[in-house]
C-alpha cells in the first residue's frame, strides 16, 4: 500500500511517502501501529494520533476504516494557523 504524508508529518518523517505491505485488511489505526514499529522517528511522529485526518483513495475516513494493499492511504496532521 502507498502511504502519503502531509504537512508536519512530512517534516517529522523527512519524506512524503512510504510503501507498506500488509496481509488482508487492517484498520488505519493498525497500519499506524505498524508504522510506529519501524523506527523511533516514526514512533515520535505518530505519538498522538487522536486528531489525525486520513483518507483512503482520496476519500476522508476514520481511524477504524479498513485498508488493503491495493489502497492509497493519506495521513494529515491537524491544520493550525490562521
Amino acid at each position: 500500500m502507498k502511504i502519503l504524508y502531509f504537512a508536519k508529518l512530512k517534516q517529522l518523517l523527512g519524506k512524503n511517502e512510504d510503501c507498506l505491505t500488509i496481509k488482508g485488511e487492517m484498520t488505519v489505526k493498525e497500519v499506524i501501529e505498524e508504522l510506529k514499529e519501524i523506527n523511533e522517528k516514526n514512533k515520535k511522529a505518530f505519538l498522538d494520533i487522536k486528531n489525525l485526518q486520513c483518507a483512503i483513495n482520496c476519500e476522508y475516513v476514520t481511524l477504524d476504516s479498513k485498508v488493503t494493499n491495493h489502497d492509497e492511504l493519506a495521513l494529515f496532521p491537524p491544520v493550525t494557523g490562521g
